[in-house]
């Protein structure tokens, strides 16, 4: 059973800088595709980024292109979240999750929450006008 669990959530100025981790245990973290999902007070959990299992792919949602990038660190099964030049729209309970599926999908699914196996706990990013 994967656990996720999440950290480096935090209030923060707008224009800020934060740094979310997501450090996977009891599973092989090589064979999972990871993501950041982020969910906002009285609105749907949204998809944030994803990165492959290799870790050469990643794609973002269009709100965050240019401001946030996703990595993974084989070596300490951890998933990170840079996050720059925060807005307080960004303002939200930021999720990990990890999909177990093989074969490559398409990248509507990659983008519901449905598709994921694991999820972590969140933590909680505010963001201060």
């Amino acid at each position: 059973q994967v656990q996720l669990v999440e950290s480096g959530g935090g209030l923060v100025q707008a224009g800020g800088s934060l740094r979310l981790s997501c450090a996977s245990s009891g599973g092989t973290f090589s064979n999972y595709r990871m993501s950041w999902f982020r969910q906002a007070p009285g609105k749907e959990r949204e998809f944030v980024a994803t990165i492959n299992r290799s870790g050469a792919g990643t794609y973002y949602t269009d709100s965050v292109k240019g401001r946030f990038t996703i990595s993974r660190d084989s070596a300490k099964n951890t998933v990170y979240l840079q996050m720059t030049s925060l807005k307080p729209e960004d303002t939200a309970v930021y999720y990990c999750a990890a999909d177990a599926t093989v074969q490559a999908i398409p990248l509507l699914r990659i983008m519901m929450s449905g598709e994921y196996d694991y999820w972590g706990q969140g933590t909680q990013v505010t963001v201060s006008s």
